[in-house]
């Protein structure tokens, strides 16, 4: 009778044996590569790099942001032949810094934040907004509680809470600073000033903390209430004052652009026609009446205020 002997080897000694024989087999073929783990980058679609982005500046939440403009994206995509595509920066802030590191190509925005991406970055602006009322300029507003006695005119605001938009929002912080200024009010003049907070919905929420009584004042741009009138009981709000008008929003690209792309964008933006049905709902739908072509200097008026008042928007 023949007796088989089997070996077994610990798991251990066989798992070392194996790596060592897999070292080796490396030896033999290609030479190392040292990969220094630390230094990463970005990998993107290719569908990502290829694309224009869109932005609108985030005074509303991005569902709003998307609602209002996603017809616009596609209509100048269809217009300019060009891959456009909306992206949503979450404060005002973010906006700016994304059209400084050319993350933004089209953007959106208010006087303010314009001035400061030209003035800061060279972005161009090549049309600016005609408002629903038909104007090309719009207003600010400021609000409390309609049950706030302690609020009967724009002097009761001394020394009350106030909540603005952000600090570069033109309707609801510089063009009510302006107004309190003109009225004897100054910042030392409030108990507290603070911005809305978080990302998007900048608006909705001064009017919410206003309506909460979280705040005793705050200034939004007009229109927003009409936005959050299936929000908050708006019967509890009282408009105290509005504020005059200023130029209104605008387009602007960023620098770097080619002046191929950026002329198809301007005409396309500029051809919108409300009496073409299915382009009447696509402003609309943006709350814009029209788009009408607009050069840097149409903006000087905001500059001025914002000297005049103190806003710092070139750093």
């Amino acid at each position: 009778m023949f007796s088989v002997h089997v070996f077994r080897l610990p798991a251990v000694l066989v798992f070392g044996l194996g790596f060592l024989l897999l070292i080796a087999a490396c030896d033999q073929g290609e030479p190392h590569i040292k990969v220094d783990l630390s230094k990463r980058i970005q990998i993107k679609a290719q569908r990502d790099l290829d694309s224009l982005t869109y932005a609108y500046l985030p005074q509303y939440s991005h569902r709003v942001s998307f609602a209002r403009h996603h017809r616009i994206v596609q209509y100048l995509s269809a217009q300019t032949e060009l891959p456009i595509r909306q992206v949503f920066p979450d404060s005002f802030a973010q906006h700016v810094q994304m059209v400084g590191e050319g993350k933004i190509d089209i953007s959106f925005s208010n006087p303010l934040v314009y001035i400061q991406i030209a003035d800061r970055f060279q972005a161009q602006a090549i049309a600016r907004t005609v408002e629903q009322d038909g104007k090309s300029t719009f207003r600010g507003q400021i609000i409390c509680r309609e049950d706030n006695k302690a609020i009967q005119n724009i002097q009761d605001c001394r020394g009350k809470r106030w909540m603005a938009v952000s600090p570069t929002s033109a309707g609801g912080y510089l063009f009510a600073l302006a107004y309190f200024q003109k009225h004897g009010l100054d910042r030392d003049d409030f108990q507290r000033i603070e911005f809305s907070p978080g990302p998007g919905g900048k608006q909705e929420k001064v009017v919410q903390a206003v309506y909460l009584g979280e705040y005793d004042i705050g200034s939004i741009r007009e229109g927003t209430l009409d936005l959050m009138q299936d929000r908050v009981d708006l019967s509890a709000i009282r408009i105290l004052a509005t504020t005059k008008r200023y130029p209104g929003w605008v387009y602007a690209v960023r620098p770097g652009l080619d002046a191929g792309t950026v002329n198809r964008i301007t005409q396309a933006l500029c051809a919108l026609d409300r009496d073409t049905h299915e382009e009447e709902e696509i402003l609309a739908q943006a709350h814009i009446q029209r788009i009408i072509p607009a050069q840097d200097q149409e903006f000087d008026p905001i500059r001025e205020l914002a000297s005049q008042t103190g806003v710092k928007w070139r750093e």
